[in-house]
């Protein structure tokens, strides 16, 4: 090897290095001789217990009866029988086949779906350590199972990358009550800005096992770097254009360099722009006051081009012919046009951690905390900002891009798996017919991740992850809510509460979805008995 070579990797190992000190957890012994990771000056959370809930894989496993809705964009069909071997479709016919010793669930007056797939999620974060414990994975995990989600894209890997990793690996196994886990690490865009460094960083984190990396406010040098080698690699992006950076890359400079998807909407208005380069901020504006960060957040696409300029569709256009992905997140906004609609949302009694329920009030050190003088004129703002957001999505969508559904949960007064069937209703406010929102939530959010092939739709062949409920949630998104829809019979006069999931089954796993909410309602009241 020449003394160039020698020298050359020399930096990079250090680099290398360097990066990984960043990422690293602090171990520390606790009682009785364990251990507890300190993130962030934050102890995480203890990793979840081994899986007790759910049965199977089993060799044959037949759904009988049951209307199917494949999630590739063809109406129901049924009554079928979908035959499940091991952790697969073995088949879908119209006859009832005649397996000896086939366990069976009767599907009959039930409605069977893909597995959902939450595109951006988050499992913890360490802002929730500083006004009380953060939540357990255990508790996150089944509220998303019991909401029929069974693939989830970690976009950030908070509690730490070697942590993610762990779980996605005890998921995969199915020694964790869990979805699939698709891991992305944050990018530490502040200290890491030349390319040498950056291009280490991604090469050390994906040999520590991250399947891509979030990028937000990062140097448009390190960007690129970044999205080179990620492409190289095999790894996917994500970004989260940051104000702090958007004027160097927005939306548009990502999607030419690389970048598979926008988290959020942020960098989209910026790539709109054809008045201005920089965003109208007020005189006194502060960034890091997040009132004044998402108050004005709200006054953005107003300042863009209106739907249907030839701006706007030539930034459509491009995208769409880049092959580039909208994860909008409508849902994890909303608190900003209904304040009082979010926080009081029915699911927090049961359903909500007590320390979670703390984060989400207002507090100047947390994020995504700040609705500290939220006022009717910000609501108002944010109900236009949402038109226009939502048209372009639509249209988007409409043109032939891909859209998905990602929640952003735990933050904002969202809660895990509620917040996501939230979304599936905001994306059918945004102009999707039912069909094309089970699509974004479904097929199109394994194309992303690069799974198309294994999940995202019922189709034989592919992985036996399957929604079941009692009630068509093509006709009311709300029978898939845990907490039901609420229901007046007439006849009876009886008012009551119908729907939610009955049954995910992931990777041929069968978990009683009602089960899981039982044990998160006990987590909830356990923890306000302490």
């Amino acid at each position: 090897m020449s003394i160039f070579r020698i020298f050359s990797s020399v930096i990079f190992l250090t680099l290398a290095s360097v990066v990984f000190a960043q990422e690293a957890d602090l171990i520390i012994p606790g009682e009785e001789g364990a251990t507890r990771a300190i993130r962030n000056g934050i102890a995480i959370p203890d990793p979840a217990p081994d899986r007790i809930r759910g049965e199977g894989p089993f060799d044959q496993l037949l759904i009988t009866n049951v209307m199917l809705i494949s999630g590739e964009g063809a109406p129901p069909r049924g009554p079928v029988t979908i035959v499940v071997e091991g952790d697969r479709i073995a088949a879908i016919q119209a006859s009832e086949p005649s397996f000896s010793g086939a366990q069976v669930i009767d599907g009959s007056g039930m409605y069977a779906l893909p597995g959902f797939i939450d595109a951006h999620t988050h499992i913890g974060n360490t802002g929730q350590g500083l006004t009380g414990a953060i939540t357990p994975p255990e508790y996150v995990f089944k509220l998303w199972l019991a909401h029929g989600i069974t693939t989830v894209r970690e976009v950030g890997s908070g509690m730490g990358l070697d942590w993610t990793v762990r779980h996605r690996e005890r998921s995969e196994r199915g020694e964790i009550a869990a979805p699939r886990i698709i891991v992305h690490t944050m990018f530490p865009g502040s200290s890491v800005t030349s390319a040498e460094r950056a291009e280490a960083w991604v090469r050390e984190v994906h040999r520590r096992g991250a399947d891509g990396v979030k990028l937000r406010g990062a140097t448009r040098t390190a960007t690129e770097t970044i999205y080179t080698t990620t492409q190289e690699l095999g790894m996917g992006t994500s970004n989260h254009h940051d104000q702090t950076s958007v004027y160097s890359t927005n939306v548009i400079d990502s999607a030419r360099m690389g970048l598979d998807s926008m988290e959020h909407w942020y960098g989209l208005p910026e790539s709109l722009f054809t008045d201005r380069t920089i965003q109208n901020y007020p005189v006194e504006y502060n960034y890091s006051d997040e009132q004044w960060r998402f108050g004005q957040a709200g006054r953005l696409w107003q300042q863009a081009a209106p739907p249907g300029s030839p701006k706007w569709n030539s930034v459509r256009d491009e995208l769409i012919e880049l092959d580039f992905t909208l994860v909008p997140t409508f849902t994890i906004y909303e608190a900003n046009r209904d304040v009082m609609r979010a926080r009081d949302a029915e699911w927090h009694a049961l359903y909500t951690l007590p320390a979670l329920q703390e984060f989400f009030m207002p507090d100047p050190r947390l994020h995504g905390s700040y609705h500290f003088d939220w006022t009717t004129a910000d609501e108002v703002a944010w109900r236009g900002n949402f038109r226009t957001w939502m048209d372009f999505v639509n249209d988007y969508k409409n043109s032939g891009g891909r859209v998905v559904a990602g929640s952003d949960a735990g933050f904002i007064f969202k809660l895990f798996g509620f917040a996501y069937i939230r979304e599936l209703e905001l994306l059918q406010e945004a102009g999707f017919h039912p069909l094309e929102v089970i699509q974004a939530a479904t097929l199109n959010g394994a194309e992303l991740i690069g799974l198309e092939d294994e999940i995202g739709s019922l189709v034989p062949g592919k992985k036996a992850d399957i929604v079941l409920l009692k009630e068509n949630p093509i006709a009311n998104f709300k029978t898939l809510y845990g907490t039901g829809h609420m229901y007046l019979d007439r006849e009876t006069g009886e008012l009551i509460r119908i729907g939610g999931v009955n049954y995910t089954i992931k990777d041929g796993i069968v978990f009683d979805a009602k089960e899981l909410l039982s044990d998160v309602e006990k987590m909830v009241r356990s923890a306000k008995d302490l």
